[in-house]
């Protein structure tokens, strides 16, 4: 399998600012040129998904597939996890937690002939109990289990929990996070001045990931979408930092680059 770049990032849906720092993540992606780019909390109004496939199709003269699931009940009209391929298209799927409205997709992708299913999710959040992202993960596993014709796997996304947490160590028994440098919370604030997450410290966590299985290598990996705007110290591309990797199938790279 070739070496891909994927990406993942919580955009906080169209909230504090959207028009202005959503120029932020267009040049930071075109910068890093992902062959899969996975985001939480897109905007379902405004299809701020659609809007970022346009954006680099326009921008990188790249072809990208789009996959959406919704979040369930009241919250399908506001929010819901996306995915953006620039590999073939086999299946597509989704998984309801039936849990505080919280969804999973998965997109089977063809690299080189190989499957590849790449997974997107968003658990419960960050002051919760950590007891119902458990819940979540062990749904999200049996999930996967069921899909075992194919067992190379990434999963991306916001799990609102540090590797200390009993569901991210769950997780960690079975898959590997390709980094665990701080991703939560930055800086970003609303016009009023208001900042993200005023309760928590900034940028002392890592809550988001890329989670590979053993038939990947994690070639490199870091964190993303971690600078403020040059002329405006509080406007940052997203409330989190994003994760980026590359990464390739066991066998064509010499060495794991491991957790930084």
């Amino acid at each position: 399998m070739a070496r891909i770049r994927v990406v993942t990032l919580n955009m906080e849906q169209d909230h504090k600012r959207w028009e202005m720092r959503r120029e932020l993540i267009v040049e930071q992606l075109v910068e890093l040129r992902p062959d899969v780019f996975a985001m939480n909390e897109v905007c379902v109004p405004l299809q701020t998904a659609r809007w970022l496939q346009d954006v680099l199709k326009e921008r990188l003269d790249l072809e990208y597939a789009l996959v959406q699931q919704t979040k369930s009940n009241g919250e399908a009209e506001a929010d819901g996890e996306a995915l953006l391929t620039r590999f073939p298209l086999i299946e597509t799927g989704n998984l309801d937690y039936r849990a505080r409205d919280m969804v999973a997709l998965v997109a089977r992708i063809s690299v080189e002939d190989a499957p590849l299913d790449v997974y997107v999710t968003h658990l419960y959040r960050s002051i919760g109990e950590d007891s119902l992202r458990l819940y979540q993960v062990q749904q999200l596993q049996a999930w996967m289990d069921r899909r075992a014709d194919v067992t190379a796997r990434i999963v991306c996304g916001d799990f609102n929990a540090t590797l200390d947490k009993p569901s991210a160590a769950l997780m960690a028994t079975r898959y590997r996070p390709t980094q665990s440098a701080p991703t939560a919370f930055t800086p970003l604030a609303d016009s009023d001045g208001a900042v993200s997450h005023p309760d928590w410290a900034r940028m002392d966590r890592c809550i988001d990931y890329i989670w590979v299985s053993r038939d990947l290598h994690i070639v490199k990996s870091g964190v993303c979408f971690d600078k403020a705007s040059q002329s405006d110290s509080s406007l940052w591309p997203s409330d989190h930092a994003g994760v980026w990797a590359d990464l390739e199938k066991a066998g064509s790279a010499r060495a794991d680059a491991g957790v930084s």
